[in-house]
């Protein structure tokens, strides 16, 4: 993958502060890989019992499937940029055909965990189908890390 796509975001989130250029690890992304799938894997087994935690669950197997792709980069969040540094990494460099699946369903799995996360009085419950669609959104990202993964045309950004 060449560095055109999404070269300029990503040095103005380093220039802020809200990604830091580190060693790229394939060994940690690996890692990072291993975890979303067990968490996936998890919120669907504690679905009937806990669908907050499930929620919980499946957004963060999406956002440490998009973290390895980082990974393999050099490139990490740092607790400034947080999550969504994360997000908008990933939604810059591979969102629709190039990376086989919508990055932007992150952007809404993380809002919605936020609202869950951090509810107010009238906040609502998480329904079932809330928490399929959570799921399925997750699993499709999860998904396509392992194909961008998989397909070796992550280069590191430095």
């Amino acid at each position: 993958m060449t560095w055109g796509i999404g070269r300029e975001r990503i040095e103005q989130l380093v220039a802020d502060g809200e990604l830091q250029l580190v060693e790229a690890s394939p060994e940690l992304a690996e890692r990072l890989m291993e975890e979303a799938d067990a968490h996936l894997v998890s919120a669907q087994r504690i679905e009937d019992v806990d669908r907050v935690g499930a929620f919980q669950l499946a957004y963060d197997g999406a956002r440490k499937a998009c973290s390895a792709l980082l990974a393999v980069q050099g490139i990490r969040a740092t607790t400034k940029g947080g999550h969504i540094a994360v997000q908008d990494a990933v939604i810059e460099q591979f969102n629709g055909p190039k990376g086989f699946a919508d990055f932007k369903k992150f952007r809404h799995l993380r809002r919605e965990r936020g609202e869950r996360e951090y509810p107010g009085p009238t906040s609502p419950t998480t329904s079932v189908s809330d928490l399929e669609a959570a799921i399925e959104d997750a699993t499709t990202i999860v998904g396509a890390c392992h194909k961008l993964l998989d397909s070796g045309k992550i280069d590191r950004f430095v």
